[in-house]
């Protein structure tokens, strides 16, 4: 049996990736949502002090870019590059996504590679020659079965329909050489039986194992009818078929073939982060390809639901690729990370809706949290003079405060650093919040502080140290989900001088009471979540829908 990334020996890495978007536009809330998804997962586990590699890119072959070029009258490398160099890196450079390596299937270190493998393939008996003829959507770059098109409607009637883009397929009739994929179909559902996890969510899995169990067939793997594309080694006539060049992009990146050393200590990725249209590709043609190559499997493939607004899947096809500058611009980059893993169980589809959001953001980030960390440093300042009192006077409220911010860590580590449960583990962390808030509605520092006495002083200083020191450990855990409201918190509660860099601090060590230390400098900052202005005129389109 195979191994699997969540099986590695010896290796440190925690590999993560998203998949290689196409580049025939630019980003849209669809492509940055699985990014800030897999950005937050390996922020989680650098905290954790795991050693941790993050992999995003462009898959830049195929037809689809090819003709999408020929449309804007430059060559298809011009267009790759433009895209990427300014719609793709600087969407993610402004989203804050730390990724480790961007990966471009047109760079050398891929392309040569590429021809590598399937050149081993080639010698090994695992590829052929011969014909096709079938159904192939381009927005796919995918030959069809017969059974999965729909009919086409209005313009389209009388046409078979590609299921997700909606659009009319075209017959295809040309010489490939195909990969035996239909041998490995008892292989692969022996490895889904044995690693039930390795296909999430559930539904995805069975969606896998019953296509599976239908019987897999040989997979073309070439195309001779056009050639922006990598040559197939042996038959320069023919281009590799894009979804293989893609999908060896996770083994390209960590140095298959050129550095054995960090591909040992990297591959296979533990978490492979996908959109459910390219499922089967990922949990079926992808391992497939290992099995025959002989190297390890990753440790899941997770695919992710779609976004949806007006009812359809969030695509520029669609009509539907709204920016997701459109929303930093109004919200902020750090709600926006924050907003679509809250609202939207990850696996699941959702449906963006700019009055949620707004809703959300005001009486979760504003109201909650960041009225939380206004009210503690103010009282700190008024109170105290802006010196962080020491707690000489905790009782059963201050544990019980204690208790649910060491929940709260276990909770959201589990739920965000294993299950990939985003929405789980940030609501265990705001249900921790409004613990915080309902402490000090509770305990009423305002009218403890009338008390003069030193027992009434020492119980003031009690439950602000216990309110800024909560609000440290929501810091901590909120780092991963929102970096730059995090760092501000946390240069606010004095914390920089006595506890080092905010990057530094494990999310295990969230709920280690004490940290703070009595007299550091607590400052009222700018407002962690302004309040929102009026909704700008570009989405008057999008509230009509």
């Amino acid at each position: 049996m195979a191994a699997t990334g969540s099986e590695k020996q010896g290796a440190t890495a925690y590999y993560v990736s998203t998949p290689i978007y196409y580049v025939n536009d630019a980003p849209h809330l669809g492509h940055a949502y699985t990014t800030v998804a897999g950005d937050v997962l390996t922020r989680w586990h650098r905290q954790r002090g795991e050693k941790v590699w993050y992999l995003t890119g462009t898959d830049e072959h195929g037809q689809k870019i090819m003709r999408t070029a020929e449309a804007n009258d430059v060559t298809p490398q011009a267009w790759c590059d433009k895209l990427v160099e300014e719609a793709w890196k600087p969407l993610w450079e402004h989203l804050n996504i730390a990724n480790d390596d961007f990966i471009r299937t047109t760079e050398k270190r891929h392309t040569d590679r590429v021809q590598e493998f399937v050149q081993d393939l080639y010698d090994k008996g695992e590829i052929y020659k011969g014909g096709y003829e079938g159904p192939y959507c381009v927005g796919c770059e995918e030959y069809k079965l017969p059974g999965d098109l729909i009919d086409g409607e209005g313009e389209f009637a009388g046409q078979k329909l590609c299921p997700i883009h909606k659009k009319p397929v075209e017959l295809l009739k040309e010489e490939n050489y195909f990969f035996k994929l239909s041998e490995y179909g008892p292989k692969l559902l022996e490895f889904y039986a044995a690693n039930p996890d390795f296909i999430q969510p559930e539904s995805a899995r069975n969606e896998v194992v019953n296509f599976v169990e239908q019987g897999l067939q040989d997979l073309s793997i070439s195309r001779s009818t056009f050639d922006w594309g990598v040559p197939v080694p042996w038959d320069p006539k023919h281009v590799i078929y894009v979804w293989v060049d893609a999908l060896l992009n996770y083994a390209t990146a960590v140095g298959y073939g050129a550095n054995q050393e960090k591909f040992d200590g990297t591959f296979p990725a533990n978490v492979h982060l996908i959109g459910k249209d390219i499922l089967r590709f990922h949990s079926v043609i992808w391992p497939a390809m290992l099995m025959a190559q002989g190297l390890p499997l990753p440790g899941k493939v997770v695919a992710n639901g779609w976004l949806m607004v007006g009812g359809e899947k969030m695509s520029k096809s669609n009509l539907t690729g709204i920016k997701p500058q459109d929303l930093t611009s109004h919200f902020g980059v750090d709600a926006y990370r924050w907003y679509f893993l809250r609202a939207i169980s990850y696996g699941s589809d959702g449906s963006f809706s700019w009055e949620d959001f707004s809703a959300r953001y005001t009486s979760e980030l504003a109201n909650d949290y960041g009225n939380l960390a206004s009210r503690v440093a103010a009282m700190v300042g008024k109170y105290f003079g802006g010196a962080l009192p020491e707690a000489t006077a905790a009782g059963d409220a201050e544990r019980a405060v204690q208790e649910g911010l060491a929940k709260a860590v276990a909770t959201a580590d589990a739920k965000i650093g294993e299950e990939l449960d985003f929405q789980g583990g940030i609501l265990a962390i705001f249900d921790f919040v409004k613990q915080v808030n309902g402490y000090i509605t509770e305990q009423e520092p305002w009218k403890v502080a009338k008390d003069t006495t030193p027992e009434g002083q020492a119980r003031l200083a009690t439950i602000l140290y216990t309110a800024a020191e909560s609000l440290r450990g929501v810091a901590v855990l909120l780092n991963p989900v929102m970096p730059e409201t995090s760092q501000k918190l946390w240069e606010s509660l004095g914390a920089e001088e006595s506890l080092g860099a905010l990057a530094d601090q494990k999310v295990q060590d969230a709920g280690v009471w004490g940290t703070l230390s009595a007299g550091a400098t607590v400052t009222k900052g700018a407002v962690l979540f302004p309040r929102l202005e009026e909704k700008p005129s570009v989405f008057r389109y999008w509230l009509l829908r």
